[in-house]
């Protein structure tokens, strides 16, 4: 869905748990510049190709990709990108989440616990599923981070940006400010729910009071449009919502 000009969010969809579940990456570009920010699960590359050329942009001209945060529905797809491309892409991502999205580190969602859960599954959720969930917990997507990233960091490419360090969801979670479209991809620092704006979903969120705190930092920001990763598009007096969630609690 085109935001603006150079502008766009993706949608693409995988069955997770035995549910549908719609991402939402944003597809940044210029005349010399193609921009993904997050790549979506495992083997998504196709459908960000496919989507990124319903906007009239070939991906085949990627030439950077920025990583809000480490979660597998985020990096999925990054290795697939940066290993198929015919030119280089450069990887950008915030300090604290670096050592996960290269494999130096396992992702904190998969802890020893989360993984012994697989094997604890529902009977009825068939073996294949479970093995494959096993291995891709244990030996996930990663990618060479080229270029660590961190708030009030101005973005050269296309057009401009700005990053926002907004942890708690994970603790080097970055948001970035489109400054020409006045749009915020937030990442997972806010949902769209019912056509409502939430802050980070507690239940996935490692320090809520943290998330809570950093939605402040958007109040600096002339923001128009917000891109949430999951729920999408948020257009709705966007800056009196904002006030709202840092006054009130961000849920």
């Amino acid at each position: 869905m085109l935001i603006a000009q150079g502008i766009a969010m993706l949608s693409i969809s995988a069955p997770v748990m035995g549910r549908m579940d719609t991402v939402h990456p944003v597809l940044l570009w210029d005349d010399h510049d193609v921009v993904l920010v997050d790549t979506g699960y495992p083997g998504q590359k196709q459908q960000l190709f496919s989507e990124a050329k319903s906007c009239g942009v070939p991906l085949e001209r990627l030439t950077r990709i920025i990583i809000t945060h480490q979660d597998i529905d985020h990096i999925g797809s990054l290795q697939d990108l940066v290993e198929s491309s015919a030119t280089p892409i450069h990887v950008s991502a915030h300090l604290l989440e670096k050592p996960y999205i290269q494999g130096d580190r396992r992702l904190l969602r998969f802890t020893d616990e989360a993984i012994a859960a697989v094997d604890r599954m529902p009977e009825q959720v068939p073996e294949s599923f479970r093995k494959g969930l096993k291995a891709l917990m244990l030996n996930t997507p990663k990618a060479p981070v080229n270029d660590v990233i961190a708030g009030g960091q101005r973005l050269p490419w296309c057009g401009g940006g700005v990053v926002i360090d907004t942890p708690g969801h994970t603790p080097g979670h970055v948001s970035i400010y489109h400054s020409p479209s006045r749009t915020l991809i937030a990442g997972d620092a806010l949902v769209v729910r019912d056509g409502s704006l939430h802050g980070a979903d507690p239940e996935t969120t490692f320090d809520p009071a943290t998330a809570h705190a950093s939605l402040s930092k958007l109040l600096a920001f002339d923001i128009d449009t917000i891109v949430c990763y999951h729920g999408g598009i948020y257009r709705d007096k966007v800056m009196a919502r904002l006030e709202e969630l840092v006054a009130n609690g961000y849920r």
